[in-house]
């Protein structure tokens, strides 16, 4: 790492980990700096709790290296890591009150009573939750559980807070407060969070940094504009957004004054797409084949983004969602959404003109599906 590692709150070397013969974590990598909110997002099985348990001591490692403030904890044991730790089930003691629950860590390790009250006031007061210092787990409702086994963790004044999928017991209503909650702690304590999540919108509304996880493999590390509107790959593109990015098999063709994007159709000779010079000649030399990557909402009706496709194409369906209307055709051969406003008078069947903006768009290989341009980039 070329960073000064005794500045960082966590740097991660070339981490690997195995169950037996099965490989789950390959040539892990990343480092986040003091007050990073740093999210492990992707889909079930990648390997994100696993390395999220490493990161905590609970899983020994393979091979490589992990580092805390600097000190490096690969053989430390998991309570001297200065770490603490938020689970998906609050874990909290039912015959303890909630300062008890919160404060219970700090009297196993003798902390003076003076400290761990003065700890607690100051926790129940970032928190909010003063008036539920007395009661008991079973009194509480899941926000409020949540909220406690926040405490606990802050309580300790760690060097760095984990937090494995914490929101995935409550309901979509309280999981959007509590993000607000986390995010609000975030900001006033300035914490060093790693995060773990399968759900995209508590990535990027929480994170910092985000590391897209598959198959124990790190597909990309960047702020939530820069997986967002420049993903690494066509796994990244498909897998963030909602709906996704829309990933269309064209090929890019040199005309005498600019590159054009050229998508095969059953009953034409294809769709051409001229879209000036933002094709730059030198990544797209002669005929090429690519995977054409564009987000839902970069796709509008005629007239409405800067290029117009030159074809109708018809609408196989529509769906309503309040303040947006999903259009549903296909290009190319693959599925393509559109995200149009709600007073779009659009019908199954019908057939239209669409036009797209290339400033959130994105080219593939479609060998590998790594990034050959980003739009967004020019």
């Amino acid at each position: 790492m070329a960073k000064d590692e005794t500045a960082q709150a966590l740097t991660i070397r070339d981490l690997q980990k195995s169950f037996g013969a099965v490989r789950v974590l390959t040539d892990i990598s990343l480092s986040m700096v003091p007050g990073d909110f740093l999210v492990l997002l992707g889909p079930s099985g990648c390997g994100k709790s696993t390395l999220l348990n490493c990161i905590a001591g609970l899983e020994t490692i393979t091979s490589g290296q992990i580092l805390i403030a600097g000190r490096d904890v690969t053989e430390i044991p998991p309570r001297d890591r200065d770490i603490a730790m938020v689970f998906q089930s609050y874990a909290l003691y039912p015959t303890m009150t909630v300062g008890e629950n919160i404060t219970f860590g700090m009297r196993v390790r003798g902390t003076p009573k003076a400290i761990r009250e003065e700890r607690l006031a100051e926790v129940a007061s970032i928190l909010q939750i003063g008036p539920l210092i007395d009661r008991k787990p079973s009194q509480l409702s899941g926000g409020q559980r949540q909220r406690v086994a926040m405490g606990r963790a802050l309580v300790r004044h760690p060097k760095l807070f984990l937090f494995d999928e914490p929101l995935s017991n409550l309901d979509a209503k309280l999981r959007v407060e509590m993000r607000a909650e986390i995010r609000r702690l975030h900001q006033t304590v300035d914490a060093s969070i790693v995060y773990v999540t399968h759900d995209q919108i508590e990535a990027m509304t929480l994170a910092t940094q985000i590391v897209v996880l598959r198959d124990g493999l790190v597909q990309q590390i960047g702020s939530p504009d820069e997986i967002y509107d420049s993903p690494a790959n066509t796994f990244v593109a498909g897998f963030i957004g909602s709906p996704p990015m829309n990933l269309i098999p064209a090929t890019v063709e040199q005309r005498e004054d600019a590159a054009v994007l050229v998508f095969e159709t059953e009953d034409t000779d294809g769709v051409t797409l001229d879209i000036g010079d933002r094709l730059p000649r030198e990544k797209f030399a002669g005929s090429r084949s690519i995977v054409f990557g564009v987000r839902p909402e970069a796709i509008g009706l005629e007239g409405e983004k800067p290029f117009n496709l030159p074809a109708d194409l018809v609408v196989s369906s529509t769906e309503k969602t309040g303040s947006d209307q999903f259009l549903i055709s296909s290009l190319g051969g693959a599925g393509l959404i559109a995200r149009l406003s709600a007073e779009s008078r659009v019908n199954g069947g019908e057939a239209v003109r669409l036009s797209l903006d290339p400033a959130k768009a994105a080219c593939f290989d479609p060998g590998d599906g790594s990034l050959i341009h980003s739009f967004t980039d020019r």
